[in-house]
C-alpha cells in the first residue's frame, strides 16, 4: 500500500546486571507461577531497619529480585517503589547507591507500565533531590582533597551514575517524567555530570543516554540549551580519547546534538553535520568481529598473567608467615586480605568485555542515528549551507555554538549537500559492510565463553540495524549517490545471498523483517529506474512462501509488497505468463485469508500493480479467474473493515484501507472490461 516509512529508533531499555531473563530460569526451576512473595516481604521490611548495613543488604537483595518478572506483581502490591524512594536520600551513601541500583533494575526490567507507575508513585521527587544533592556534593569544598578522593567523591559519582540510569529508563517510558525533567531544571544538573567525562566516562555515558532520550521531540527543553550548555556537548563529542568507552560517549552525544538541530545557528550547520558524520563514519569503520577476537585474547592473557602473579605472591606470603613466629597465631583467613589487595591492583576482570560491549553498542547507536537522520521531516534544499567533505569536521571549532543565543532556526535536513556528505564519508559503503553476517570466528569464541555469549546477539542486532539503515538510504539517496545501477544490482545479489545462505532464515524474525524491508526498498528503487532485477522466480517464491507464514505482520507486508513490485515488472515482459499466474494465486490467497487487514490490503494493492497492464498480465488474470475471486471477496473485505477496523487499527491504517476498498471497486470494473475483451 505504497512505500513503507522507516521507523525511528528509540533508545533501548538497559539492564545493568543482565538482560532480564531471570524469569526463564524461574520457569526452568518450576517457580514461574508461584504466588509466594515471601522474599519480597522480608526484604521490604528490612528497608526500615535501624542498621544501615541491613538496609543496604535489603536493597541489594531487591536489586536481584526485581529481575525476576514473576516477582514484580508482589513488589507492586507491597508498594516497593514508595518504600525504596526515601532511601535515595538515606544518611548512608552505601544505602543510597544500592537503593538507586534496585530502582535502576526495576525500571529496566519492569518496562513501560512499571516506569509509569513509578512516576505515579512520585519517584521523581526523591530522584531529582538526589541528583541535586550529588551535584552539590561534587562541588563541595568542605572536605580535604584527600578525603574527597578516598571517601566521598567516588561514592557520590557512583550514586549519581545509578540515579542517572533510573532517570534515563523512566524518561524513556514516561512522557510525564520528561515533563518533570523540564520543569525541575534537570538539564543543568546532568550537563554538570557530563562535564566530568575526562575523569568518569561511565557517568558521562549514562548522562548521554539520558540526554539523547529527553532531547528527542522536546521543543520545551530545547529552549533551555544555552551556548555554554552546547559547549559541554561539543567538548564531549570532540574528546581526543579514542578508547571504546569514549567512542560510545561521542556517538551518543552526536545523537543528542542531532536532536538539537532546530536550535543550531545556520552558519554552524555545515561544521556540525560533518562532525556528526565523521564520528559515525569512524565508529562504523571498526571491524567488530576482529575486535571481539582481539579483546577476548587480551582478556585471556591478562587473566593468565594475573593468576601467575597471585601464585607467586601467595607463595612468598606463606614463606614469610612460616619464618615469622608472631604470624603463626594469625588465622588462615587473614591471608585473604593480602590476596584481595593484590587483586585490587589489577584491572577489573571484565575490562575487555566492557570495552567490546561499548564498541558494539556504539555501532548499533550509530546505525540508529543514521536511520533517524533519514527520517527527518520537512526537508528543504535551501536551508543548508554547502557542506565540504571532511575537512570542516576536523575544524569543528570552539566558536561553533557561540552564536546560538536561544534563537530557533530552520531545522537541519537531508538536502542534496547532505546526501553528498553521506557519500563523502562512505556511510553507504560502511553500512553495506555491516549487513554481512557476523565474523564466524568471533561468534564461535563468544559461544564458548559464558560471559561473552550475549555479544552474539549484539552482533546480530548490528546486522539487522544495518539492513534497516540500508532500506532508509536506498529510499532516500539518488542512484548516483548509491554507486549507480551496477552497484544496486550488486547490492540485490548480496541481499539474496545473505537471505538464502541461511536455510532456516524464516525462524530469525528480526533478521527476516530487516532484510525483507531492505529488499523491498531496493527492488522498488530498481523498478522505478528500470534497472533489471536479480532475484529468480524460485528465489522470490521461496522468500514469500516462508515470509507469509511469519507471525510478524511487517514481514508479511514486506513479502507481499516484494511480489507486487516484481510482478509489475514481469507484467511488461514476454514469456512470464506462468510466473504471473503463480504470483497472482499467491497474492489472492493472502488477500482473502490473512487475518490482518493491513496484510490483506497490501496484497490487494500488489494485485492491482501486477495486473494493471500488459498482455501477459491480462491473460494470467483471466486464467486464474481473478475477477470472480475479487467480486466474491469485495463484500467480505468491506464487512471486515466495518467490523474490525475501528477497534484494531489506527486512523492512518483505516484511511489506507478505505483507499484500497475504493481501488478494489475500480479494479473490479477494469477487470470486467479485460475479461470481456479477451473472451469475446
Amino acid at each position: 500500500m505504497g512505500k513503507s516509512r522507516t521507523k525511528r529508533f528509540k533508545r533501548p531499555q538497559f539492564s545493568p546486571t543482565g538482560d532480564c531473563q531471570a524469569e526463564a530460569a524461574g520457569a526452568a526451576n518450576g517457580t514461574e507461577g508461584e504466588e509466594d512473595d515471601g522474599p519480597a516481604a522480608e526484604l521490604l521490611e528490612k528497608l526500615q531497619h535501624p542498621s544501615a548495613e541491613v538496609r543496604e543488604c535489603a536493597c541489594a537483595g531487591l536489586a536481584r529480585l526485581v529481575q525476576q518478572r514473576p516477582a514484580l506483581p508482589g513488589l507492586a502490591r507491597r508498594d516497593a517503589v514508595r518504600r525504596l524512594g526515601p532511601l535515595l536520600l538515606d544518611p548512608s551513601l552505601a544505602v543510597r547507591e544500592t537503593a538507586a541500583g534496585a530502582l535502576r533494575n526495576l525500571s529496566a526490567c519492569g518496562g513501560f507500565e512499571v516506569c509509569d507507575d513509578m512516576v505515579t508513585k512520585d519517584i521523581m521527587t526523591p530522584l531529582v533531590a538526589l541528583l541535586k544533592e550529588c551535584s552539590a556534593g561534587l562541588d563541595s569544598n568542605e572536605m580535604s582533597p584527600q578525603e574527597k578522593k578516598d571517601q566521598n567523591r567516588n561514592s557520590i559519582e557512583n550514586i549519581a551514575n545509578e540515579a542517572m540510569n533510573v532517570l534515563w529508563n523512566i524518561c524513556e517510558c514516561s512522557g510525564r517524567a520528561v515533563s518533570i525533567f523540564n520543569k525541575e531544571g534537570c538539564l543543568e544538573i546532568v550537563l554538570k555530570y557530563l562535564s566530568r567525562f575526562p575523569t568518569n566516562v561511565d557517568l558521562a555515558i549514562s548522562v548521554a543516554y539520558c540526554l539523547q532520550t529527553v532531547t528527542e521531540d522536546n521543543p520545551e527543553l530545547l529552549k533551555s540549551f544555552s551556548a555554554p550548555a552546547l559547549h559541554v556537548l561539543e567538548s564531549a563529542m570532540l574528546s581526543p580519547v579514542s578508547s571504546m568507552e569514549y567512542i560510545l560517549l561521542k556517538t551518543l552525544v552526536a545523537g543528542t546534538i542531532w536532536n538539537l538541530k532546530d536550535i543550531i545557528p545556520s552558519k554552524s550547520q555545515a561544521e556540525i553535520i560533518n562532525a556528526i558524520l565523521k564520528i559515525l563514519s569512524d565508529v562504523l569503520d571498526v571491524d567488530a568481529g576482529e575486535t571481539v577476537i582481539r579483546m577476548h585474547e587480551a582478556e585471556k592473557q591478562r587473566l593468565e598473567a594475573a593468576a601467575e602473579t597471585e601464585d607467586v605472591l601467595e607463595s612468598t606470603s606463606r614463606g614469610s608467615l612460616m619464618e615469622d613466629d608472631e604470624m603463626e597465631e594469625i588465622p588462615h583467613k587473614r591471608k585473604v586480605r593480602r590476596k584481595t589487595f593484590i587483586s585490587d591492583l589489577l584491572p577489573p576482570t571484565d575490562k575487555e568485555l566492557r570495552e567490546t560491549i561499548a564498541l558494539l553498542t556504539a555501532q548499533q547507536t550509530a546505525l540508529e542515528i543514521v536511520v533517524n537522520m533519514c527520517c527527518s521531516e520537512d526537508p528543504s534544499d535551501d536551508e543548508w549551507e554547502e557542506l565540504s567533505s571532511s575537512d570542516e569536521s576536523d575544524a569543528f571549532m570552539e566558536n561553533s555554538f557561540s552564536e546560538c543565543g536561544g534563537q530557533l532556526l530552520s531545522p537541519l535536513c537531508l538536502s542534496h549537500e547532505v546526501h553528498t556528505a553521506f557519500t563523502n564519508y562512505l556511510i553507504p559503503k560502511k553500512i553495506f559492510e555491516k549487513t554481512a553476517f557476523p565474523n564466524s570466528t568471533a561468534v564461535d569464541i563468544c559461544f564458548r565463553s559464558p560471559t561473552w555469549k550475549s555479544l552474539v546477539r549484539k552482533m546480530n542486532t548490528i546486522q539487522c540495524r544495518a539492513l534497516v539503515c540500508l532500506q532508509s538510504l536506498v529510499s532516500l539517496l539518488d542512484v548516483d549517490h548509491l554507486g549507480g545501477p551496477a552497484a544496486l544490482q550488486t547490492l540485490a545479489q548480496h541481499l539474496s545471498q545473505l537471505l538464502f545462505a541461511q536455510p532456516d532464515f524464516a525462524k530469525h524474525v528480526d533478521f527476516l523483517e530487516a532484510i525483507s524491508s531492505a529488499l523491498r526498498a531496493l527492488l522498488q528503487t530498481m523498478a522505478s529506474k528500470n534497472i533489471s532485477q536479480c532475484m529468480t522466480p524460485n528465489q522470490l517464491m521461496t522468500l514469500c512462501t516462508a515470509g507469509i507464514h511469519s507471525s510478524n505482520t511487517g514481514v508479511r507486508v514486506n513479502v507481499v509488497s516484494i511480489l507486487g513490485i516484481t510482478g509489475s515488472v514481469l507484467a511488461r515482459e514476454d514469456g512470464t505468463l506462468e510466473t504471473l499466474k503463480t504470483i497472482g494465486c499467491f497474492l489472492l490467497e493472502v488477500a482473502t485469508k490473512d487475518p490482518s487487514l493491513v496484510v490483506a490490503g497490501e496484497a490487494l494493492d500488489a494485485l492491482f500493480d501486477v495486473f494493471a497492464d500488459g498482455k501477459e498480465a491480462e491473460r494470467a488474470s483471466v486464467q486464474i479467474k481473478l475477477l470472480s475471486a475479487l467480486k466474491e471477496f469485495q463484500p467480505v473485505f468491506k464487512m471486515k473493515i466495518r467490523k474490525e477496523g475501528r477497534g484494531k487499527y489506527s486512523p492512518d491504517q483505516l484511511c489506507v484501507l478505505d483507499n484500497v476498498k475504493m481501488n478494489l471497486r475500480r479494479f473490479v470494473a477494469y477487470q470486467e472490461t479485460v475479461e470481456k475483451r479477451l473472451t469475446t
